[in-house]
């Protein structure tokens, strides 16, 4: 499934190291964070819906857009999704 995902996905990795069972949770990330359409409808039928919710429930990180979405999706609340209680280590540019 992973060589027929979009190539950029993977920019920073090298994809023949990527084990699709040990690396699930990183590779459901990232699809569900930057993937297209048809990256979404492979990562579905590879892993099941039930695979991703508890993926992306215990995720540290998802971008907010990515969060309301599947929030809405899997009829969640953002507060059970682990990611909303770490905050990202790079600070934010002060505003003047």
């Amino acid at each position: 499934m992973i060589s027929q995902l979009t190539p950029t996905l993977f920019w920073d990795t090298d994809i023949s190291s990527i084990s699709e069972t040990e690396h699930a949770a990183f590779i459901i990330q990232r699809v569900c964070m930057l993937g297209t359409w048809n990256d979404w409808l492979l990562l579905k039928a590879g892993y099941g819906l039930q695979k991703i919710e508890n993926e992306l429930l215990n995720a540290r990180y998802l971008d907010q857009k990515t969060l309301n979405y599947f929030s809405i999706l899997f009829n969640i609340p953002k507060d059970k999704f682990r990611c909303s209680f770490f905050q990202p280590s790079a600070q934010k540019h002060w505003t003047y």
